[in-house]
């Protein structure tokens, strides 16, 4: 009993970073009140040019240029919504539909439709101190990213809430008008949470490619990005939240895992397809029993015009 919670925890940490890392990339937009539907093909670009890059470079690199090609999405998004105040869910569609369409034409045109050639993973870390320890020993043998993903939300919740530039943030989600009144540049403040939302779901992509995988594949991010969303929303678009909701999204994601592998008579009984979808339909769950208790800051979706100040 012991090995199966085990694995189901190990499990859970390695798919955990990816869906945190996006969760906070869209809590970080839409804190500032632009709407970022785009995070699953920012998470895309992000893994295929993290993969790309690790071909040639050390996969450090490949995790940069992954973040990289996440704000590069994103700059195009903020440069629709912000810039010509563009409808912001209709833009995020349209980057995660040139994003699965464009990264499809790329992988095939230079590698096949079998994904790219293996690339060297991160370094996992495994502590001495912790192997013969009974359940802490789930988190030895993995990236530093799944380190950084356990600790980033409380860092991004001090930033939020207890810094100056936090507060402007969270302020120009709820009242921009009045954030302008006090000199600051609402677009300015937009244009840095939007920039910042893409290079955290192009994190969550190259760590799918270089941490999880060792190649990016033609399904990544398999939906990934929609899930962080729902987690942002279930966490209260808030830091803290979207963490705890990516530990349980995840966690249902390694439950789907575990019982496929564990039992493998159950598939005899239950369509192999009910556990595929066994995540995203905790996720649907999960928002269904929220319904209306949302926190959504006041102005989110809201295209600012200042001469209606």
């Amino acid at each position: 009993m012991l090995e199966i919670i085990e694995a189901l925890l190990s499990s859970t940490l390695e798919y955990f970073p990816a869906l945190l890392f996006a969760a906070l990339g869209a809590t970080l937009s839409e804190r500032s009140g632009v709407v970022n539907v785009g995070v699953e093909g920012m998470m895309r670009a992000g893994a295929f040019c993290a993969a790309v890059a690790a071909i040639t470079f050390p996969t450090p690199v490949g995790v940069l240029m992954g973040m990289l090609a996440g704000a590069g999405m994103a700059a195009i998004h903020g440069y629709l919504c912000i810039r010509w105040r563009s409808d912001q869910v209709v833009s995020g569609m349209a980057i995660n539909l040139v994003a699965l369409a464009g990264g499809t034409y790329l992988l095939e045109s230079l590698y096949g439709p079998n994904g790219t050639p293996p690339i060297h993973q991160l370094t996992r870390w495994h502590l001495p101190g912790l192997s013969g320890v009974p359940l802490l020993r789930v988190f030895s043998g993995h990236s530093a990213l799944t380190w950084i993903a356990l600790v980033l939300p409380f860092a991004f919740h001090g930033l939020l809430y207890r810094t100056p530039l936090g507060l402007r943030l969270r302020a120009v989600g709820e009242k921009p008008h009045a954030v302008a009144t006090l000199g600051l540049s609402v677009t300015g403040l937009r244009w840095l949470a939007v920039l910042g939302s893409g290079m955290l779901a192009g994190l969550g992509g190259a760590t799918l490619s270089t941490a999880v995988l060792d190649r990016f594949e033609q399904h990544t991010p398999a939906g990934l990005g929609f899930m962080a969303l729902a987690a942002m929303v279930f966490g209260r678009w808030t830091p803290l939240g979207a963490f705890l909701a990516a530990l349980f999204f995840a966690f249902g994601g390694a439950l789907r895992i575990g019982l496929a592998s564990s039992a493998p008579g159950l598939l005899e009984v239950v369509p192999q397809g009910f556990l595929l979808a066994l995540p995203y339909v905790l996720t649907l769950a999960v928002l269904a029993f929220q319904g209306q208790r949302t926190h959504a800051p006041a102005a989110l979706g809201t295209p600012y015009e200042q001469e209606s100040r």
